[in-house]
């Protein structure tokens, strides 16, 4: 912490009443995140970002989108006599951006009983870091007389509510308010320069418990030091109907007091002007309104909103979202909020700019995702913005996404001179290692067979078998197509169940997840084999479930990248079950929520998830549905128009909607948004790529390849793979005729194995195939029958495996119905190898 004499060194500190009383304040919390817009200049340089709710100003991130350095800064107004007005509670007001093509937002509110109107803009300062608010009051002469503004704003330094301290100081002759905590300094002032200020802790001293006990500031305190605080500066409105309030922020004091006063010198016009310019170079892809039915507003927003949450520092790293979920009930232990960044929720901001013609922007994104992935072609399950992991389940739907948008970007010819192909085989290699069983399906909570991840999974590998072939690796290719394919071969094996319950008419039907078999990775044996857990469930709810119970939308991306067709039998089964389950009517448009029994939502009585709740309806996922609907040849102008609907005035697409009767007390409203975070990016995203789609008649998402070799071949089934892959990790003890067997590992080893019980024995090396992917295959004949015992040495590390692993061969129409994990079994371990002496 900074000490009192670097102040009183480098500018004058005004003492007035001393320090303020009540330190360290209330428990911190962020505030709402309902955001009706996210705000920041197109220019790089300026590495500020300013969040907007309830006509108020938010969050402000600096020096990087992940970081947030305010909890709120809002308008109080007070006669001294017979009211005290707070902008958040009192006003009522109007939204609107100046420009349509930018980012800059006017709110006009209107005091009670229209006493007087307050319009505010909010930019920042085009090229530095500096939040701009211009404030335009008008009211009659009498009210102006003794009408007074004070702007009070709470930092949460450096990411958090704690440990903050303010003193009020005069720099170059005006009145200002100075706060730091650790190297982040914050200057607030205003062109006019505040008459009085204060330093307060929350709940005791500041400022809002002075007005609203006193009806007017009675408090001067100079300074308040390690707490959770809020500022307060005076503007008296009979000398300034119009004003600009400064929030400058730098890696110190001199870097954010400077920045305020140069911000402050240049007249607010002129930044508004170039502000918008600057918007305007962005481009908004005209082309696509005229799939929208809103005229395209939605359209210019989104596409913005994709563009504003791209860092400025870290090019190419884009978050999920500039809010914290139920923010205004979660203290500075919730850090990460949604402004961190998930390879899942980025490679579709990427491909929503993909769509939108930004080649150079989603090449950004392929390149620092290359930058981020580990040594072993995974990735972090999220992390901040510099790359540092924040949690640690292993997601392979976002270790197969990267891989799908360097092939688009390959595709059209806009990987520029960047050398994708390593990154892709480490991917892909990554993915070779683990699949089919993920540690986290996409709501990062279970393990298992997920439809949603696999389809991911057999895109990428098949998008990097591609690339693999252009880069002469045939051998490769060659692996990750019979990887993938079999996957595909099994893929309703594992991830449907043909003893449904949801809806009596529809036994065979996909679920959300099968877990893991025992032995498998990943298993919880906590649980009773076939079941899982649900995250999130209120502490007197049922919590673990059949698998065959929990359903998602999640089949639906094998429609996506053309892994199925939209009408195969399973497909359209399926969606009668998701409809009966899931699906929500609102008056703004249809919805679904992610899975039955989900509790990550808005408590059943409208109060904030705090660790459990209800899981409500996501707008995203009507842009799923409606992809499905486009490629089965249907028109989705309804979904189009619901996602309009679904968007805040501000157009900011909700994570969840209310999906109940509407309860007023608690500003729930049925289709409107919950609590959760608002922007959703991928939401965003997610729109933008649907008004591709149905300016193309086709879904954008769709991955030629893929199709080519499963979508279209589905009608007969003339497509089998020809492979049976064992891992020790996930141990195959049955094969049919004529398949190979193929055993894989991440380090090489060497095969010894014999079809007659030892009576003959023969050695096989492993090749590697890609990076730290190494296989041996072991073929058969159509009309073999008998076992493979094999045993597994690893020559580097002078490793034998320690067991034997017997594969019966047995006919293909055995295993017809047989669903997949009864294939596996445990690794026991200890067993005696039962070979020749000699090995």
């Amino acid at each position: 912490m900074r000490k009192m004499s670097d102040l009183v060194s480098a500018y004058h500190w005004l003492d007035d009443d001393g320090p303020a009383f009540g330190g360290p304040g209330l428990e911190p919390r962020w505030t709402s995140s309902r955001k009706n817009a996210v705000i920041t200049a197109y220019a790089a340089s300026s590495r500020v970002w300013l969040t907007t709710s309830h006509g108020t100003l938010n969050e402000i991130y600096f020096p990087t989108i992940d970081k947030p350095q305010t909890r709120d800064m809002e308008l109080l107004f007070t006669d001294e006599r017979t009211f005290v007005h707070e902008e958040k509670r009192d006003f009522r007001y109007d939204f609107n951006y100046i420009d349509p093509d930018a980012t800059a937002v006017r709110v006009t509110a209107t005091a009670p009983g229209g006493l007087y109107k307050v319009t505010k803009e909010f930019i920042s300062d085009p090229h530095h870091p500096v939040v701009l608010v211009n404030v335009k009051i008008e009211a009659s002469p009498e009210v102006l007389a003794t009408l007074k503004c004070y702007a009070l704003l709470a930092p949460h330094l450096d990411g958090g509510g704690h440990g903050n301290s303010a003193r009020s100081i005069q720099v170059a002759g005006q009145r200002a308010l100075l706060a730091w905590k650790n190297n982040v300094s914050l200057a607030f002032g205003a062109d006019c320069g505040f008459s009085r200020t204060s330093c307060g802790f929350v709940g005791s001293s500041d400022g809002f418990q002075d007005l609203q006990k006193n009806g007017k500031m009675t408090w001067q305190f100079g300074q308040a030091l390690n707490g959770n605080l809020a500022v307060m500066g005076e503007i008296e409105c009979c000398h300034n109907q119009q004003f600009t309030i400064a929030i400058a922020l730098g890696d110190g004091h001199h870097a954010a007091l400077a920045g305020m006063m140069q911000t402050l010198s240049t007249p607010y016009a002129l930044h508004c002007k170039r502000f918008i310019e600057q918007w305007h170079r962005a481009e908004a892809p005209l082309r696509l309104a005229a799939s929208s039915t809103d005229g395209g507003r939605l359209m210019r927003i989104s596409h913005n909103m994709v563009l504003t949450h791209e860092d400025k520092t870290y090019s190419g790293a884009f978050i999920a979202s500039a809010s914290v979920p139920w923010g205004a009930s979660k203290s500075d232990d919730d850090l990460g909020g949604y402004h961190l960044v998930w390879t899942r929720d980025m490679v579709q901001s990427a491909t929503a700019l993909l769509a939108c013609g930004r080649i150079d922007t989603a090449r950004r994104a392929l390149v620092y995702l290359a930058c981020t992935q580990h040594a072993d072609g995974g990735f972090a399950q999220n992390f901040w913005i510099d790359g540092t992991p924040y949690w640690s389940g292993i997601q392979l739907d976002e270790v197969a996404f990267p891989i799908i948008l360097a092939w688009r970007l390959w595709k059209v010819d806009g990987l520029g001179n960047f050398d994708v192909f390593p990154f892709v085989e480490a991917a892909a290699s990554f993915l070779c290692r683990y699949a089919p069983v993920t540690q986290q399906e996409r709501w990062e909570e279970n393990a298992g067979y997920s439809p949603s991840t696999l389809a991911a999974v057999i895109a990428g590998l098949v998008c990097a078998a591609d690339i693999s072939r252009a880069h002469d690796a045939t051998d490769v290719a060659d692996s990750l197509e019979a990887y993938a394919d079999w996957i595909e071969s099994h893929l309703d094996e594992w991830t449907t169940t043909s003893d449904g319950v949801l809806l009596p008419e529809v036994k065979r039907h996909y679920i959300r997840i099968t877990p893991p078999a025992p032995g498998e990775p990943f298993h919880n044996d906590s649980i009773p084999v076939g079941t899982i857990r649900i995250a999130n469930r209120g502490p007197e709810e049922k919590s673990v479930f059949e698998a065959r119970e929990v359903v998602d939308g999640g089949f639906l991306e094998l429609v996506r990248y053309g892994i199925r067709r939209a009408d195969d039998p399973l497909m359209i089964d399926t969606l009668k079950v998701i409809d009966a389950t899931l699906k929500i009517e609102t008056p703004n448009g249809v919805c679904w929520r992610r899975y039955n029994h989900d509790g990550y939502g808005q408590k059943k009585d409208g109060g904030p998830y705090d660790g459990w709740g209800q899981g409500r309806a996501w707008p995203l996922l009507g842009g799923e549905r409606a992809h499905y609907e486009l490629a089965a040849g249907k028109d989705v102008k309804s979904f189009i128009t619901a996602f309009e609907k679904f968007a805040s005035y501000g157009g900011m697409m909700p994570e969840q909607v209310w999906d109940h009767a509407d309860l007023p007390e608690e500003g729930m409203f049925l289709g409107y948004s919950a609590g959760s975070a608002q922007p959703l990016v991928w939401c965003h995203a997610e729109y933008l790529k649907l008004l591709r789609s149905v300016a193309d008649h086709k879904v954008f998402d769709n991955i030629s390849v893929v199709e080519e070799r499963y979508a279209k071949l589905a009608a007969d089934r003339k497509f089998k793979s020809g492979v049976e892959i064992f891992r020790t990790s996930r141990i195959l003890t049955t094969l049919p005729a004529g398949q190979t067997l193929r055993i894989a590992d991440h380090s090489k080893f060497r095969v010894t194995w014999s079809k007659d019980n030892w009576a003959t024995v023969e050695h096989l090396d492993s090749v590697q195939i890609g990076k730290a992917f190494y296989q041996a295959d072991i073929p058969t004949a159509k009309d073999e029958s008998g076992t493979i015992t094999f045993t597994l040495e690893y020559p580097a590390e002078n490793r034998w495996l320690g067991r034997n692993y017997d594969v019966a061969i047995v006919a293909p129409s055995a295993l017809i119905d047989d669903p997949a994990p009864s294939q596996v079994t445990p690794s026991d371990g200890g067993i005696e190898v039962k070979v020749p002496a000699t090995i």
